[in-house]
C-alpha cells in the first residue's frame, strides 16, 4: 500500500520571518497532508512588523527551480503566490504551459499584511493575460479584486456581489474572493465564482491581530486539499475551516512584535520543556 502524500509545489517569495510565504506555504500543506516541495521567487527581509527589502531571484534560477522539482517530483497541484515581477512571471507561465493537465492555485499576492508592496508596477498585465487564464482557482482578496478589476475596493458584501461579473471575465473557472478585510462583518465572507454560480462561504470571525500569512496559507491549504481528491470548491470550504482553526489558536504562538502569524499546527500539540539554562559540566 502506498502511504505517500500527494506532492504540491509552491512558488513564491521567502519570508524571513516564517509567517508567510514559501514558509507558511510549506507548514500549511504538510498541516492538511501534503508534501511540499517549492520554487522561491525573491527573497525578503521581513519580520512581523513589515518587510525591510526584497531582492526577486534572476529568473533563469527560477526556472531552473521548476525544471529540476518537475522533472523529478510526482507534482499533483501548484499553489502560485509572490511572483515579484513580469519576467518572473513569463518564466513560470512558459514552464506551466509544458504542464496543462497540473491544477493551479493562484494567489494574486500584491501588497503584505503590513502593507508593503510584493508585485512590481509593471507586472500587472503579464499575471492578468498569462497566468490567470492558466489557473484553476484564483484567490484575491478586495484590494487584489479592486486592482485586477480597475475598480473600487469593495466595502460590504453587496459591493463584493457586484465584482462577480468583472472576476469571471479574468478567466480563470474558480474565484475564491476573501472578504476577510471587511472587519465591520460579524461572520468572514468569501464569495465563491464559478462560471455560472455563485454562492457565499461564511465562518466565524475570529478577532486577532495575528493575521500575517494568511492568504499564504489558505492557497496553499486549497491546494493541499485539491490534490487529495477534493472538488474545488469542496477544498475551498476545507480550507477555510483550516485556517479559521488555525487563526484561533494563534494566540497560543507568542513570536514578533507585530501582526504574528497564524497556528498552523495547532492539530498537533507540543509539549514546551522548560531547560535548565545553566551549562552543564562535561567529565
Amino acid at each position: 500500500m502506498n502511504l505517500s502524500p500527494p506532492v504540491i509545489l509552491t512558488i513564491a517569495g521567502s519570508d524571513s520571518g516564517g509567517g508567510a510565504g514559501i514558509q507558511a506555504d510549506i507548514k500549511a500543506i504538510s498541516a492538511t497532508g501534503g508534501y511540499a516541495c517549492s520554487v522561491i521567487t525573491a527573497l525578503t527581509a521581513q519580520n512581523t512588523c513589515g518587510v525591510e527589502a526584497v531582492s526577486a531571484v534572476d529568473p533563469g534560477f527560477v526556472r531552473a527551480q521548476l525544471d529540476a522539482v518537475l522533472y523529478d517530483m510526482p507534482v499533483r497541484a501548484i499553489k502560485i503566490g509572490m511572483l515579484a515581477n513580469q519576467a518572473i512571471i513569463r518564466e513560470v507561465a512558459a514552464v506551466l504551459a509544458r504542464s496543462p493537465h497540473l491544477p493551479v492555485i493562484l494567489d494574486p499576492v500584491m501588497i503584505a499584511t503590513s502593507g508593503d508592496p510584493l508585485l512590481d508596477e509593471h507586472a500587472l498585465e503579464a499575471l492578468i493575460e498569462d497566468l490567470i487564464p492558466r489557473a484553476t482557482v484564483l484567490t484575491p482578496n478586495l484590494p487584489e479584486a479592486a486592482r485586477l478589476t480597475g475598480q473600487p475596493v469593495p466595502t460590504s458584501i453587496e459591493q463584493m456581489h457586484a465584482l462577480v461579473p468583472a472576476l469571471r471575465r479574468l478567466g480563470c473557472p474558480y474565484v475564491m474572493f476573501k472578504g476577510g478585510h471587511l472587519h465591520h462583518a460579524p461572520e468572514s465572507v468569501d464569495v465563491w465564482i464559478s462560471r455560472d454560480t455563485c454562492q457565499t462561504l461564511n465562518a466565524r470571525r475570529v478577532e486577532t491581530p495575528n493575521t500575517h500569512g494568511t492568504g499564504c496559507s489558505l492557497s496553499a491549504a486549497i491546494a493541499s486539499y485539491y490534490a487529495q481528491g477534493m472538488t474545488p470548491i469542496e477544498a475551498g470550504r476545507a480550507a477555510k475551516h483550516y485556517l479559521t482553526d488555525a487563526l484561533a489558536h494563534s494566540q497560543q504562538l507568542k513570536v514578533g512584535r507585530g501582526a504574528g502569524p497564524v497556528h498552523h499546527f495547532y492539530a498537533y500539540p507540543v509539549e514546551v520543556r522548560h531547560h535548565d539554562t545553566q551549562e552543564a559540566s562535561v567529565e
